[in-house]
């Protein structure tokens, strides 16, 4: 299938309507029909600003950069950036094509957990 692979780059301490947005972001996709997406926390970066960031064993809560990411369908991608932008978020983002199948499952079929 040919499709978006749509990067999302947020604090992992910023909240959209009480939530973090990387948790409103995933949950947002999913009441979308988005069959997936992931979270990945970063351990060192910098933004536009230039400041560096890193992690450190005394943080318990931080100002690091947390990765959202879903692979999808353009339609579905044009579909989730549109909503994002009704409510309002400001978000960064990027948005690559990709190419994208499962390997081992029968079509519209889930695959089996271990």
């Amino acid at each position: 299938m040919q499709g978006t692979y749509l990067r999302f780059y947020v604090h992992e301490n910023v909240k959209h309507n009480h939530r973090l947005l990387y948790e409103w972001l995933l949950e947002h996709a999913k009441s979308l029909g988005v069959h997936g997406g992931s979270a990945f926390r970063a351990i060192a970066g910098f933004g536009r600003h230039g400041v560096l960031h890193e992690q450190h064993f005394f943080e318990l809560a931080g100002d690091l950069t947390v990765k959202v990411e879903f692979i999808l369908p353009d339609e579905m991608a044009d579909r989730l950036l549109e909503s994002i932008r009704h409510e309002n978020v400001s978000v960064v983002y990027s948005r690559i094509p990709a190419l994208f199948d499962v390997i081992g499952a029968q079509k519209g079929s889930q695959p089996s957990s271990p």
